[in-house]
């Protein structure tokens, strides 16, 4: 994945309150012939029918516009809120494949296009090989096969639910310019929240206590685990006067700047990672990215607007907890290696049956036929050391 561009936008001093860290971004300019807006509907979320009788449910407290024109600022718009549109009656394929992603980002007029936040991404990281093996395997049940991996289910907090989140977004200034926040929870990164103006942004500012954070995220909040100290005293060596204050000043702010982008938040965007777009906007490009899903780092999943350089109008992200990254990246090895469980037990270094015990805690060993998994448990005893705990 190309590394996206976050130029023009400059990391502001931070703002602490218990765990929760903020991190303002500060554009000079904020980027043309694009805006965000926001309006909340009372009414209930609907499902999306995607045939069989099967439906797609989920909630999101509310859905982002963007609006565009030729030149200039875009003109203020009206926005559409909360709810999941029916889907047009198709032929059902052979198999399932992601079929309502697209759905997601809609054409709400001529010059503008709703999407549910955080959504796109989430569809994403949920429909990660949802159409399951291509090639059936003997190992693998005709449900994986005819069915693929279903159903689909994560769990996500809503922001009111870590705590000194809400308290933190009410006390925090926000700064001239602003147009986005990262969020850190004990110094874990959270969420990244970019809008293409800073009216955008103060508008929107009040959302992020209605998104969506992982597990590890609200754990940490519950257990008020403390920010890491990362300022440093200006010292008194070398000012004499007020000019030499605010040069003082003025290296630290850079200082912190620079240990920020490289350190703190140097992971976000996954090299490895892919991105795939989703809609266009004359110029702009709606795309959601996944990581790389590699064990022992960070792993965030998210959506992005970038304009024909590359750099991000609009950006929302979510970390995936251990949980996740596990079972995205033992989808990942298993679709590399053909579905074959041989093969992929190779990649990774251990037997088969270490790999079916694998797949059951993660909770894919449903999709295993049952006699397989059987057999392999059966193996995995016997070759337990007797010594050892179970």
């Amino acid at each position: 994945m190309t590394p996206f561009r976050l130029d023009g936008l400059r990391t502001a001093p931070a703002q602490l309150w218990g765990s929760v860290r903020l991190v303002p971004l500060v554009r000079d300019e904020p980027v043309p012939r694009l805006r965000l807006h926001r309006r909340v509907y009372g009414e209930p979320p609907a499902a999306v029918r995607v045939g069989d009788g099967t439906a797609y449910t989920a909630f999101i407290p509310h859905a982002f516009v963007a609006t565009w024109d030729g030149d200039g600022d875009a003109a203020p718009a009206a926005s559409y809120g909360t709810r999941l549109l029916e889907r047009e009656a198709r032929p059902a394929p052979p198999r399932m494949p992601v079929r309502p992603l697209r759905r997601m980002a809609r054409k709400a007029g001529r010059d503008r296009l709703r999407f549910l936040p955080l959504h796109l991404a989430v569809e994403g990281y949920l429909a990660l090989h949802f159409g399951g093996p291509e090639i059936a395997w003997e190992e693998w049940s005709r449900r994986a096969v005819a069915h693929g991996l279903s159903p689909r289910c994560e769990e996500a907090y809503l922001g009111l639910e870590v705590r000194g989140l809400e308290d933190a977004l009410r006390i925090f200034e926000i700064h001239p310019g602003q147009c986005g926040v990262l969020v850190y929870v004990a110094d874990a990164l959270a969420s990244a929240f970019v809008t293409p103006h800073a009216d955008d942004y103060r508008a929107l500012h009040p959302t992020l206590v209605e998104d969506m954070f992982g597990e590890q995220i609200y754990r940490y909040g519950v257990m008020g685990l403390p920010a890491g100290e990362v300022s440093a005293p200006l010292g008194e060596a070398g000012i004499r006067s007020l000019a030499d204050l605010r040069a003082a000043a003025a290296r630290r702010r850079a200082e912190w700047a620079a240990f920020h982008d490289e350190v703190m938040a140097g992971r976000l965007f996954d090299p490895a990672g892919t991105h795939r777009p989703v809609q266009h906007l004359r110029g702009f490009r709606l795309s959601r990215f996944l990581p790389s899903f590699a064990p022992g780092r960070e792993n965030h999943i998210g959506e992005t607007i970038t304009d024909a350089d590359g750099r991000v109008a609009y950006l929302k992200s979510f970390r995936l907890s251990e949980g996740q990254i596990r079972r995205g990246y033992l989808l990942t090895r298993l679709a590399a290696h053909g579905w074959r469980l041989s093969a992929t037990a190779a990649a990774l270094g251990i037997d088969e049956a270490a790999l079916a015990l694998r797949l059951e805690r993660s909770g894919f060993g449903y999709l295993l036929r049952q006699d397989v998994l059987d057999h392999y448990r059966s193996v995995s005893r016997r070759d337990r050391p007797r010594d050892s705990p179970r």
